[in-house]
């Protein structure tokens, strides 16, 4: 996927006390992505921005938009990849 293409699906990360969580224990990050961005299409995203792989994504839908929980192979650290965004 193209990076181009891949910044029009994925927004920003999204924190809060129970992603930030989630960061630790579960090896999960969390982002807003585009309404129209299927599972593996955020995954391909996430891979080219990030140069992570991911394992699995969940989304689910609020009033502020859709939202991909990311989990990381074991050996990508989403704390890793939390430190590198800033979010740490």
């Amino acid at each position: 996927m193209r990076l181009e293409d891949a910044q029009k699906i994925i927004f920003r990360p999204y924190i809060t006390e129970r992603t930030f969580d989630q960061i630790a224990r579960e090896n999960k990050i969390c982002f807003m992505v585009a309404n129209k961005a299927s599972k593996t299409q955020i995954a391909s995203a996430i891979e080219a921005l990030y140069e992570v792989k991911v394992r699995a994504v969940n989304t689910m839908r609020s009033i502020g938009g859709k939202k991909a929980f990311v989990r990381l192979v074991p050996e990508d650290s989403a704390t890793d990849l939390a430190t590198k965004l800033g979010l740490v």
